[in-house]
C-alpha cells in the first residue's frame, strides 16, 4: 500500500511540474474536487477524446454523434428516477467527522481481501517458477480460497443490502468488518443515509419566476430525449447507436483521488439501440469491442479486468465495469450495461411522445432495448497518465523519469532541438518546424545542454526528439531520438513527416483494434 500511495503521490506531482493537470482556482487555495487541464493535460485529454470518438463514430456506419446542452427540462430528470433515486449511501466517523461512502469504505475492504490473495499467488509463482499452475493454486490453496471467497460474500452482501435499501444492514456490515476510518482508526460510526448527488439551479430572470433545474448528473439523458429526432434525420435502422461527449456534474459525497473522482467530470457515451430480445448478445459483443479498444492502446492487459455487478441498478438485466489497476488499486473504469427499455418507455410517459421504432422486417412497432457503454474521460486521462509515468534505471546506473505516453495520445509529437543557438542551426530548425506544424503538435527547445533537453521532454511524454548539428547544413539530415528506446538515427529532413507519421497515425492505431 506505501507504494501505491508513493506512486501515486508522483503521478499528482509529475501532472502539475510538467504542465498536464493544476488545482483549479489554486491561488485562491483552490476548490476541492475540481481540477483544471493545463497546456499538455489539455492536449492529451482532446487526443484521447478523438482517438474515442473516431473509434466509435467513424469506424461504425450505424453510430452518429450528438452534443446535447448541459441544462435540460427538469421532466427529463424525473422520468430518468434522478430526482428520486441518485443518491449514493453516505456515512461519517463520529471521531475524526470525515464523511465516507458506505459502499466504497466495504469495497475497499474487498480489494485488501484480493490484494492478499494476490501476495499468496506472487509468493507461490516465486516459490515454483515455471512449473507454477496458477488455476490450480488459486483453486486449491486454502488461504487464497479463503480470501476470494470472503471478498465475493462481502460485495454480494453489500449489493443485496443496498438492492433492497437497507441502510441499517449497510451499517452492521462495516461494523462486523471492524472497518476503520481511514484518517483516525476510529470504527465510531453514524448511521448510514442517502445523499442526492445532484446540483440544483435556477433559470429565469427573477426569483418569482424561476424555473428549477439541475446540472446534468450524466450525458445519457440528452441521447435518449433525441432519440426520435435522431432516428428519423439520420434515417438510422436498428441496430444503431448515438454518441456523445461533455460534461457531467456530481455533488459527491467524497471527492478524492485526484481527478479519478470529481464533481465537474467528463463522460464519453454510446446508446445503442437494438430490438427486444436481442439486447444480451449485443451487450456482449459492446463487452468485447470496448476492451480491445483499450487493449490497443498497449497499457498491458494485466492492468483490465471484468467486474460483473452484484447489485443491478433497476433498469438493467445485465452490467459489468471495466476496472484498471490505478494506483490505489483496481477501480471502474468504464461501464457496459444493458438498460432494457427502461429509459426510453420512462420518457414517453412523462412527455407522452411515442419513442418507438417501426421495423419494416418485423412489420412492427417497439420500444428499442439500450445497450450503454460510458467512460470517464478524466478516468481514462489518469489510467493513461499514471502507467505511462515510469522511473527507469538506465545501463550506466542513471535514472531517468519517462512519460511513455501512447505516441497516438501524446500532446507534443515531436521536439526540434537546435545543437547550439548559433551558427544557423536555429534558424534550420524553426524551418523543420514549420514544415512539420501542419500534421503534428511540435515544439521548439534550445535552452540547456542536448541532454538535460532530452530528459526534459522524456519527462513531458514527447515521442520523438530531432536535433539539428553542423552536419545538418552539409547534408539535410538530423539525429531522430526515440523516446522509449533512446536510440538514435540520422535521417534526411524529407523523411522526418513519414517517419513520425508511421508511429503517430491515428489510421494506424485503429487498424489495431
Amino acid at each position: 500500500m506505501k507504494n501505491q500511495e508513493d506512486k501515486f503521490k508522483k503521478v499528482i506531482s509529475h501532472a502539475k511540474e510538467y504542465g498536464y493537470v493544476f488545482q483549479s482556482s489554486e491561488i485562491y487555495d483552490g476548490l476541492s474536487a475540481v481540477y483544471d487541464y493545463a497546456q499538455n493535460g489539455v492536449e492529451l485529454k482532446n487526443n484521447i477524446r478523438e482517438y474515442w470518438w473516431k473509434a466509435m463514430v467513424q469506424m461504425n456506419e450505424n453510430i452518429v454523434g450528438l452534443d446535447s446542452a448541459i441544462f435540460m427540462h427538469p421532466t427529463t430528470w424525473k422520468a430518468s428516477g434522478h430526482v428520486d433515486a441518485f443518491n449514493d449511501p453516505l456515512i461519517d466517523n463520529k471521531d475524526s467527522k470525515k464523511r465516507y461512502r458506505a459502499d466504497v469504505l466495504i469495497e475497499d475492504y474487498a480489494e485488501k481481501l484480493n490484494l492478499k490473495a494476490k501476495k499468496e499467488i506472487a509468493k507461490a509463482v516465486k516459490r515454483f517458477g515455471d512449473a507454477f499452475n496458477e488455476n490450480e493454486f488459486i483453486t486449491t490453496n486454502p488461504r487464497v480460497l479463503k480470501y476470494l471467497s470472503k471478498r465475493d460474500e462481502v460485495l454480494k452482501r453489500m449489493g443485496e443490502s443496498l438492492e433492497n435499501e437497507d441502510l441499517v444492514e449497510v451499517k452492521n456490515l462495516i461494523e462486523e468488518l471492524e472497518i476503520a476510518c481511514p484518517v483516525s482508526g476510529s470504527k465510531n460510526w453514524t448511521d448510514v443515509k442517502q445523499f442526492n448527488l445532484m446540483f440544483g439551479t435556477k433559470l429565469g430572470a427573477s426569483a418569482d419566476s424561476a424555473m428549477d433545474l439541475y446540472l446534468r448528473p450524466e450525458t445519457a439523458q440528452g441521447i435518449f430525449v433525441n432519440f426520435a429526432n435522431v432516428q428519423k434525420t439520420g434515417r438510422m435502422k436498428i441496430p444503431f447507436g448515438i454518441a456523445q461527449t461533455g460534461k457531467a456534474f456530481r455533488n459527491e459525497i467524497v471527492a478524492r483521488q485526484f481527478i479519478f473522482r470529481m464533481r465537474e467530470f467528463e463522460q464519453m457515451e454510446m446508446q445503442f439501440f437494438v430490438r427486444p430480445g436481442e439486447e444480451l448478445k449485443w451487450y456482449e459483443h459492446w463487452k468485447e469491442k470496448r476492451l480491445n479498444w483499450h487493449l490497443s492502446l498497449g497499457l498491458g492487459k494485466e492492468n483490465y479486468r471484468f467486474h460483473d455487478h452484484d447489485k443491478l441498478a433497476h433498469y438493467a438485466n445485465a452490467a459489468a465495469d471495466i476496472e484498471f489497476d490505478f494506483p490505489f488499486g483496481f477501480k471502474e473504469l468504464e461501464g457496459i450495461h444493458s438498460r432494457t427499455d427502461f429509459d426510453l418507455k420512462a420518457h414517453e410517459e412523462h412527455s407522452g411522445k411515442k419513442l418507438q421504432f417501426f421495423d419494416h422486417e418485423m412489420n412492427k412497432s417497439y420500444v428499442p432495448y439500450v445497450i450503454e457503454t460510458s467512460i470517464g474521460l478524466d478516468r481514462m486521462f489518469l489510467s493513461v497518465f499514471s502507467t505511462a509515468l515510469q522511473n527507469e534505471v538506465l545501463e550506466d546506473g542513471s535514472e531517468r523519469i519517462v512519460l511513455k505516453l501512447p505516441a497516438v495520445l501524446a500532446p507534443t509529437k515531436a521536439a526540434v532541438l537546435p545543437l547550439v543557438k548559433k551558427d544557423g542551426l536555429p534558424e534550420i530548425a524553426r524551418t523543420i518546424i514549420n514544415d512539420l506544424k501542419f500534421d503534428f503538435n511540435v515544439s521548439y527547445d534550445e535552452k540547456d545542454a542536448i541532454g538535460r533537453r532530452y530528459r526534459r521532454q522524456d519527462a513531458v511524454g514527447t515521442p520523438f526528439c530531432i536535433t539539428v548539428d553542423h552536419e545538418t547544413k552539409n547534408d539535410d539530415t538530423v539525429t531522430i531520438r526515440h523516446r522509449d528506446t533512446m536510440q538514435q538515427e540520422r535521417v534526411k529532413i524529407s523523411d522526418l513527416k513519414s517517419i513520425i507519421l508511421k508511429e503517430v497515425s491515428l489510421s494506424n492505431w485503429l487498424h489495431k483494434i
